[in-house]
C-alpha cells in the first residue's frame, strides 16, 4: 500500500483485563486462531472492531462506542462480563499507514476477578493469566508472539506492581496516542513514535530523542529518551 493512498484504519477497541496476584498483577492474554490472516497465532488482549450497534442512537461518540465494543468483545471472546463504567481509557493505537490492514484501536484497562474465562473456540483458541513480566520473558524466548502494541502495554504494566497500583498509575497519567511509522536499518525493524528523531526522517541512528520499538527476531527493545 503506497503511503499516498493508505488503507482505511477501521475503528476498534480492546480491554486490558487485570486481576490481583499480589505483589504483582496478572493480565488476561488470548491466543488468536493461527488460521486468521491478521495476527494469527498471536497472544492479544480481548478486542475487535467497533460495530455500528456499539454507537448510541444519534451519536457519533467513538470513545463511548469503543467502550461498549470492548465490553462486548470481552464477553464474546472470553466470557468475561464487564460494565462500560468499569473501563478506563489508557491509549489509542493507529496502525502504520504503509500496512494493508489497519485499525484505529482504543485501549482500555479494567479489573476483574478472573474466576471464569471461556474462549469462543473460533477466533480465540486459548487463554492464560500471566504476569506482564513472564509474558515478556516468554516473548523474548520465542515461546509466544505479541503484536507491538501488546508488547509496549505489557512493558508499561511490568513496572506498576499490584492491581490497585496499576489502576492508580493509569488514572494518574494522560491517555497516549501511538501512530507508528515503520523504519528498517541494519537488519532491525523499528516502529517509531511521535517525538522520535526518525519519525519525520528515516535515519534511526541520527542523534536526538528516542521513542521507538526496535525488533530483531524475538529480541525487542523499547526506547523512550528525551520525549
Amino acid at each position: 500500500m503506497a503511503e499516498g493512498n493508505p488503507a482505511k484504519a477501521h475503528p476498534a477497541a480492546t480491554v486490558v483485563l487485570l486481576r490481583d496476584a499480589a505483589p504483582s498483577c496478572e493480565v488476561l492474554l488470548l491466543r488468536r486462531n493461527s488460521q486468521l490472516a491478521f495476527h494469527g497465532g498471536a497472544w492479544v488482549f480481548p478486542g475487535g472492531r467497533i460495530d455500528p450497534g456499539d454507537f448510541a442512537p444519534s451519536s457519533d461518540d467513538v470513545v463511548q462506542a469503543a467502550r461498549r465494543a470492548a465490553v462486548r468483545e470481552a464477553a464474546e471472546e472470553a466470557g468475561v462480563l464487564l460494565a462500560p463504567d468499569d473501563l478506563h481509557l489508557i491509549s489509542r493505537w493507529i496502525t502504520p499507514e504503509t500496512l494493508p490492514k489497519r485499525f484505529d484501536t482504543w485501549f482500555f484497562v479494567a479489573p476483574t476477578s478472573g474466576d471464569r474465562v471461556q474462549v469462543d473456540g473460533g477466533e480465540i483458541h486459548d487463554h492464560q493469566w500471566v504476569t506482564p513480566e513472564r509474558a515478556l520473558e516468554a516473548q523474548g524466548r520465542g515461546e509466544i508472539e505479541l503484536p507491538p502494541p501488546t508488547f509496549v502495554t505489557l512493558l508499561q504494566l511490568s513496572g506498576m506492581g499490584c492491581l490497585a497500583d496499576a489502576l492508580a498509575s493509569y488514572r494518574a497519567r494522560p491517555m497516549e496516542e501511538f501512530f507508528p511509522r515503520l523504519r528498517m536499518a541494519a537488519g532491525a525493524a523499528y516502529t517509531v513514535y511521535s517525538g522520535d528523531v526518525a519519525y519525520e526522517g528515516a535515519d534511526v541512528d541520527a542523534p536526538g530523542p528516542r521513542h521507538r520499538l526496535c525488533m530483531i527476531g524475538t529480541s525487542w527493545r523499547y526506547e523512550r529518551e528525551g520525549v
